[in-house]
């Protein structure tokens, strides 16, 4: 009977949300058909409370009921309850007390990944490699990753324990850290990648993230940075006035950077620019790729309608909607998208229209017979609904099916956690490169380890074959059936060979990592990252540069 208390009341609170959403539109109607349906809902609850065969949990029940609700909506507007708020403080200002380490499940085993530089977990010892089997004294075994984290999480100044195995070490260690209050950068890292080419790595747009990226730029123009990359691949976006506050960096006070409209028109803004610029002609160029959504495409969509640097890469994700949080009863959360976003030239970027969902509920993308062309500041044409293009197209590199397999199965990351011990004196990041004889080695210590993988051609055969049995042609073409895919399988044998340079691109960025932390993975990265050198190669051709940022007839 409580329960049901604590629903109806709830009901009613979201009864009258709603109809003070409805005095919007048409207030007669729309109010009857909310509290017609609500009235359903909670009568619905409350028999099925009475009479269903086993006991309802209605936390669960109703969480199910309102996140398929807003499912029906779009992937953005989001219910967060009391027991998930701090997980949510976390992610918006990045901020949450702990030790500094990250874990995840590696092969059934939740080990260390990463261990921040400068906190309790690196100052107290733990390491790269590190596999957890008790946190308090509270074994782990049977936790999930996020279980173990939120047990490695808690208040500042409180202490906790690891138990943990080590590579090297016949027994498990233990070792004690006092958690503290951890902030995780928006930039973790900026340097220069070439004599006169600063770089700056921004994947978040939390709080700070504008002063962060601003400072990443002051520091790299001391250093002799006469370019500026500023990279915004895999950055799912954040926080909106900070990527106006980013955009201010490179352009103007007073320049409008983006603009939102949604039903609500009393809410609609246009947010400019507000501080002086560090440099405002600097050349510059913007990395994006598939997974740039939402604030790192309003900055790269502003950056290329005032044609103030390049975008380079893949198209963007195609996400321009805004949200905004709203509190509820009992200390739970509503994430609402409230309106689109519009780039200075007056496009929305939104590439999946949730507002037209197919017969099947689906949601499609937006036709290219309905994208409309928007011009840039120097009268190059750019488009909405589906993403930023970017003005220097780069071909996605895709990971192949063996270096997959060794990744996601453990097998990079136990083979450079084995390297750093093996190798304690090596220290360099930049230029860092496996020797001929390390891959050899590498891969005489995969011979008893299991990475089976099936490649796309050993997919395809496989329907053919299924095929051929349908529509009878299989007696026919067996023999050819079979030839190829002895062949197919001999090849793979060379697969360690033909993929080397993939597979030591992961592996020199995994054993970099132990030495240098996330740091050392970057930097690794550099000489051997498509889209990091083509931004070079643009930024050092003067005249490539400025053809791509002015059309001809005006330069």
């Amino acid at each position: 009977m409580k329960a049901f208390k604590r629903i109806s009341i709830t009901v009613a609170v979201l009864a009258i949300i709603f109809v003070a959403l409805a005095s919007f539109t048409n207030p007669g109607k729309r109010y009857f058909e909310i509290a017609k349906n609500l009235d359903i809902f909670a009568t619905l609850f409350k028999e099925v409370n009475t009479l269903y065969v086993d006991e309802v949990n209605p936390n669960k029940v109703i969480k199910v009921g309102i996140d398929a609700m807003l499912k029906s909506l779009d992937p953005y507007t989001n219910y967060i309850p009391e027991d998930d708020i701090e997980n949510f403080r976390t992610q918006s200002t990045g901020q949450y007390g702990g030790i500094g380490a990250i874990t995840s499940t590696l092969d059934g085993k939740i080990k260390v990944v990463m261990v921040m530089e400068g906190y309790s977990a690196e100052k107290n010892g733990l390491k790269i490699g590190d596999e957890v089997l008790k946190i308090n004294n509270v074994d782990v075994y049977n936790l999930t990753r996020e279980e173990t984290s939120e047990l490695m999480k808690g208040q500042a100044n409180t202490a906790v324990s690891l138990t943990v195995k080590r590579f090297g070490e016949e027994q498990p260690i233990t070792l004690d850290f006092k958690r503290e209050k951890i902030t995780l950068d928006n930039v973790p890292y900026f340097g220069m990648v070439s004599e006169d080419v600063g770089y700056v790595k921004l994947t978040e747009f939390k709080m700070q993230a504008g002063k962060e990226v601003k400072n990443a730029v002051v520091e790299l123009k001391k250093q002799g940075a006469e370019k500026i990359v500023l990279d915004l691949r895999g950055n799912p976006g954040g926080l909106l006035i900070e990527a106006v506050n980013i955009v201010n960096i490179f352009v103007p006070k007073g320049k409008e950077v983006v603009s939102t409209k949604g039903k609500v028109t009393e809410n609609n803004a246009v947010y400019k620019t507000l501080n002086a610029p560090v440099d405002t002609e600097i050349p510059l160029v913007v990395l994006i790729n598939s997974a740039s959504a939402s604030a790192s495409e309003i900055v790269a969509g502003t950056v290329q309608d005032y044609d103030r640097g390049v975008v380079i890469g893949q198209k963007s994700f195609g996400k321009g909607l805004v949200q905004i949080t709203r509190p509820l009863s009992y200390n739970s959360q509503l994430k609402v998208t409230t309106a689109k976003y519009y780039t200075p030239s007056g496009r929305c970027i939104q590439a999946l229209d949730y507002s037209h969902r197919n017969a099947d509920g689906s949601v499609g993308k937006v036709p290219d017979s309905l994208k409309r062309e928007f011009k840039t500041t120097n009268d190059r044409p750019v488009y909405d609904g589906g993403g930023v293009d970017p003005d220097v197209l780069v071909a996605k590199e895709t990971l192949s099916p063996i270096a997959h397999s060794l990744y996601v199965k453990g097998h990079i990351f136990d083979y450079a956690t084995e390297y750093f011990y093996k190798h304690p004196d090596k220290s360099t990041a930049r230029n860092f490169e496996l020797t001929p004889a390390e891959y050899s080695d590498f891969k005489k210590w995969l011979k008893d380890k299991d990475y089976d993988y099936t490649t796309n051609v050993e997919r395809n055969l496989d329907r053919l074959m299924k095929r051929a049995k349908e529509e009878k042609y299989y007696e026919r073409i067996k023999d050819q059936l079979y030839s190829l895919e002895a062949t197919v399988a001999e090849s793979k044998q060379n697969d360690l060979d033909d993929f080397k340079n993939q597979i030591s691109k992961l592996l020199e960025e995994e054993i970099a990592s132990r030495y240098h932390f996330e740091k050392g993975s970057i930097e690794t990265s550099f000489d051997d990252d498509p889209d990091i050198i083509r931004a070079i190669e643009v930024l050092g051709d003067t005249q490539h540069y400025a053809k791509l940022l002015y059309p001809a007839g005006n330069e």
